[in-house]
């Protein structure tokens, strides 16, 4: 595995984990989840002189994807989403971002991606895992033994599925892919702490029984 760097951002007013993740050797970067607080996130990019080259999305809701717009204005970026969550980006009502009062959209991504696909920047390779539920195009992001839930899976919780698009049953299908993993997965979701696929499979209310 090639040498890297991972700094976690939490941004926005809900705190999202915005995941900065490197090559050590080229310094060439992906954002994933960039929820909001442009220049505090820029910040961190200019505190390790980081090279940022694409933006991956966990899923579309407002406060994955605000930031989206200002960071595009100050770094060639490339932007990859679930293709079930395209039309997330420019529709207030499905982000989310009209419930709070605030609708905005998102520039349209770059890339649609499925089940399978890989996201590919220099020696970074992201497997990409549909688990929809939370949304329709929501997914995790594999990287070596670093795994990026999004908010299919939190520290001993899951996701919402009660958001347009939402579904309890297809989020609860979902779950078991994290059986497939090693116990040594590093799990880093779009909210809260760190954890790993042990802990969740023998304390995660929900994994439990999967």
């Amino acid at each position: 595995m090639t040498a890297f760097y991972l700094h976690t951002i939490v941004a926005g007013p809900l705190e999202t984990n915005c995941y900065l993740l490197s090559d050590s050797a080229t310094k060439s970067a992906v954002i994933i989840d960039p929820g909001g607080e442009t220049e505090k996130i820029a910040a961190a990019i200019s505190a390790q002189a980081l090279k940022p080259r694409a933006i991956v999305l966990t899923h579309g809701h407002a406060d994955h994807i605000a930031a989206i717009k200002g960071l595009k204005k100050l770094y060639p970026l490339t932007v990859y989403i679930h293709q079930a969550d395209m039309p997330y980006l420019d529709t207030p009502d499905l982000n989310g971002s009209s419930l709070i009062g605030a609708p905005f959209t998102s520039p349209a991504a770059d890339v649609a991606l499925k089940n399978g696909d890989a996201v590919t920047v220099d020696a970074l390779k992201l497997t990409v895992y549909h688990t929809p539920g939370h949304t329709p195009g929501g997914i995790c992001l594999l990287y070596d033994n670093l795994l990026f839930t999004g908010d299919t899976l939190f520290r001993g919780s899951i996701g919402r599925w009660d958001f347009p698009g939402g579904s309890r049953e297809k989020l609860l299908a979902s779950l078991k892919i994290f059986r497939t993993f090693p116990g040594n997965t590093a799990v880093y979701p779009g909210h809260g702490p760190a954890s790993d696929i042990k802990t969740e499979l023998e304390h995660n209310p929900y994994l439990v029984n999967t």
